[in-house]
């Protein structure tokens, strides 16, 4: 199976509101794909439109090339997870899980699997009433597992997981992908997904910002140039100049460089006989490339 979640010229209004507005992505198999922007931007309801929760006024929702509310056992298609407080807190893990499981025509054993996944076999008993956040959310990924779905659709995985639970669920969502499933995660940690995702979706407003790599995301935030830190420093400035390169004076031994790239410069130097300590191209946070990418489409912004 082709496993993935896409949306074409998707489109939400409430009353006045317009949610979303002519979304259009796709998140392919194989790959983590981070879906991102500013509160409001329109991810939650983009999945609720994704899952049938809500109807579009225009354009479609496609789990693996079909509609979610037409599949017949939608946990063995696409695993969700949109909140992880929505539970009754009455009742006990375990059974939670098997109650999905018979309404999804899968085995009573699925059930012990995904809880020992997510780490939760010894908490099967207990009332979720009981449990973190944390845990919570372990149990809500447990569920979006359970029918061993090629999709799977995440929301904030890591709200409430402590140091460790968030290690592992970078490495989980990882391993997921590789094994050929299609994983769209929303998140605010611009951190994790550095290190997470393969591909960023950023919307505002409802509307597609960017769709391209991680890579590119930051690489296109970079300002450019480099560090360059020499005792050496006159001498590296007349070469530098010399070849063209912008060079500003950063303190001390460092040179702030623009106009060549770092191999030219490296290559400039050394034959140049300059003693280097240091050659940092300048590079960009993921977190930076966003603030970049929504300045323009943030709804409520603090003072300063």
């Amino acid at each position: 199976m082709d496993a993935r979640i896409e949306v074409q010229g998707l489109t939400k209004r409430y009353g006045r509101t317009l949610a979303v507005d002519g979304l259009s992505f796709t998140a392919p198999a194989g790959v983590v794909t981070g879906f991102v922007g500013p509160n409001g931007a329109g991810k939650s309801t983009t999945m609720r439109l994704v899952l049938g929760l809500d109807a579009a006024n225009a354009g479609h929702a496609r789990v693996n090339g079909r509609p979610y509310t037409e599949l017949r056992h939608p946990l063995r298609e696409l695993g969700a997870l949109l909140d992880a407080t929505t539970f009754h807190p009455g009742r006990r893990a375990g059974d939670h899980l098997l109650w999905l499981a018979r309404s999804n025509g899968l085995p009573r054993g699925r059930v012990g699997e995904v809880l020992e996944l997510v780490g939760l076999t010894r908490a099967a008993r207990r009332r979720v009433k009981t449990f973190s956040l944390g845990m919570k959310q372990r149990l809500g990924i447990a569920a979006a597992l359970l029918g061993d779905p090629p999709a799977l659709m995440l929301d904030e995985p890591v709200n409430g997981l402590d140091p460790e639970g968030i290690r592992w669920i970078r490495g989980f969502l990882r391993s997921l992908a590789a094994e050929g499933r299609a994983v769209l995660v929303s998140s605010h940690l611009m951190s994790e997904l550095e290190g997470t995702a393969d591909r960023l979706v950023v919307i505002g407003r409802g509307r597609l910002i960017a769709d391209a790599s991680v890579e590119e995301v930051v690489g296109a935030a970079s300002r450019g140039g480099l560090t360059v830190r020499t005792p050496d420093r006159m001498l590296a400035t007349s070469l530098l100049a010399n070849a063209g390169a912008t060079v500003a004076s950063n303190g001390d031994d460092a040179l702030e460089v623009t106009g060549l790239e770092v191999d030219d410069v490296a290559a400039l130097l050394a034959a140049g006989g300059v003693r280097l300590r240091e050659l940092t191209p300048h590079r960009a946070s993921l977190e930076d490339a966003f603030m970049q990418l929504t300045n323009d489409a943030v709804e409520f912004e603090a003072q300063r």
